[in-house]
């Protein structure tokens, strides 16, 4: 079934978009982040992921954003699909994803919105410009990236800067095309895997290296560096072994964005 064409927002030349964030346990950042979003999005949803640090209280005082909670932690793959299926039922033209925890630049939601309008996927990426460095990436985070970057690109044929941004906008009807599974961290290479297998179109642009908390966990087994690469190696091989046997699909790109044809 294709939907009729989406609302679009009329203030903007852009196409309608969704800005979302997955959270939890962020009750230091919420309030600061949210107020710096709201300048710059006027639909924004909060996936609160089951937060038992007070999170959930603040997000239930605010008028100016849409919130769906999960009643226990489900995972941040499971926060991101929520809000995927959110905006595919909503009939958002693209969704934009931001974290909530300080390091993404919310004055820069419209660039990436605007990035849609000849990609499918438009992704932040910390490494594509280091001219004009903010912080340092910790050492080891930093070489998993680029590790696991790598593999992902010789792999697909891919030509990513950086794999686990999580600064990113998505055309809706690409996203309708994608069976993402993973509730995890991981659940970003799950998507890159299925995002070349129906050979969408992505573009990368640089956006700021902000480190505020260099000392974050990934929580439980994940902070060890090797659990988390094998875990990450894991989730490309069983979403390329899911992709195999099934016919490759292609998104027709118009030559200018003409709304959502979501089924």
């Amino acid at each position: 079934m294709i939907l009729d064409p989406p609302l679009r927002d009329a203030s903007t030349d852009l196409p309608r978009y969704l800005t979302v964030l997955p959270v939890f346990n962020e009750s230091r950042h919420i309030t600061p982040v949210l107020d710096k979003v709201a300048k710059f999005a006027t639909d924004i949803l909060v996936v609160d992921d089951g937060s038992s640090d007070g999170s959930s209280e603040l997000l239930a005082q605010r008028t100016d954003i849409d919130v769906i909670f999960h009643p226990k932690n489900q995972g941040y793959g499971a926060a991101l699909i929520t809000a995927f299926d959110y905006a595919i039922v909503h009939r958002y033209d693209v969704v934009v994803t931001i974290d909530c925890d300080g390091q993404h630049e919310p004055q820069r939601i419209k660039q990436l919105v605007a990035g849609c309008l000849q990609a499918d996927i438009t992704s932040g990426s910390r490494y594509l410009d280091l001219s004009t460095p903010t912080s340092q990436a910790p050492a080891e985070r930093k070489q998993i990236n680029q590790q696991v970057t790598a593999e992902l690109n010789q792999q697909l044929g891919l030509q990513l800067t950086d794999a686990f941004c999580g600064f990113k906008a998505y055309r809706t009807r690409a996203l309708a095309q994608l069976h993402l599974t993973e509730t995890g961290y991981a659940m970003p290479l799950e998507l890159w895997v299925q995002a070349a297998w129906c050979n969408l179109q992505i573009k990368e642009v640089p956006v700021p290296l902000i480190y505020l908390d260099e000392e974050r966990s990934f929580g439980g087994a994940l902070d060890a560096a090797a659990t988390r690469v094998s875990y990450y190696r894991e989730v490309i091989r069983r979403a390329t072994q899911a992709c195999q046997g099934t016919k490759p699909q292609k998104v027709a790109r118009p030559s200018k964005f003409t709304g959502c044809s979501c089924p």
